[in-house]
C-alpha cells in the first residue's frame, strides 16, 4: 500500500471513530469545529485525556485525523495528494497541492495543533486555505443529571 492509499484510509477510518464519538465528520469545512472540539475535549493542554481515544496509539490516531483534515481540504480545493514512499517520515511529510498549487502538510498541522492548543487553530488553517467553514456551532447540550 502507498502512503496516499494509506492516507486515504485513514482519513475514513477517522471519519467513522469521531462519528462514533458523536463528532460530526462528514469531510465538510465546517467539520472542521468538530475537529476543533475533539481536541478541547480529548487533549486539553496538548496531553491526551485519560482514557480516551488519544490515550493509546497517539501517533496512528494524530496520523488519521491530520489524514481526515488533509482530505477536508483537498476534496474542497480540487487538490491531490502527494507522498513519498521512500520517505522514512512519510506520514508526516504527506501533502495536499492544491488546485491553486498551494502546498499544505495536514499532519504536521495537526500535530502542533494537537501539542499547542487553539492556538494552532485548525479552523483559522481552513479559512487561510479558503474553506467556507461557517461560523462556530453552539456548544453541544449538556444533559442534566437525573434528567432535571
Amino acid at each position: 500500500m502507498t502512503i496516499v492509499e494509506d492516507v486515504r484510509d485513514a482519513a475514513v477510518q477517522a471519519a467513522r471513530a469521531l462519528a462514533g464519538s458523536k463528532y460530526n465528520a462528514d469531510f465538510s469545512p465546517s467539520s472542521l469545529w468538530e475537529v476543533e472540539r475533539f481536541f478541547d475535549v480529548e487533549a486539553p493542554g496538548g496531553r491526551p485525556r485519560p482514557g480516551g481515544p488519544l490515550a493509546a496509539h497517539l501517533g496512528a490516531r494524530i496520523f488519521a485525523v491530520g489524514s481526515y483534515v488533509g482530505e477536508v481540504v483537498r476534496r474542497h480545493t480540487d487538490g491531490a495528494w502527494i507522498g513519498d514512499d521512500t520517505d522514512p517520515e512519510a506520514e508526516i511529510n504527506v501533502m495536499v497541492k492544491m488546485a491553486n498549487g498551494t502546498v499544505i502538510w495536514p499532519v504536521q498541522r495537526v500535530m502542533k495543533r494537537y501539542r499547542n492548543g487553539p492556538e494552532d487553530s485548525l479552523v483559522a488553517y481552513g479559512l487561510a486555505l479558503g474553506l467556507d467553514v461557517g461560523s462556530a456551532p453552539p456548544p453541544p447540550r449538556r444533559r442534566r443529571w437525573l434528567g432535571r
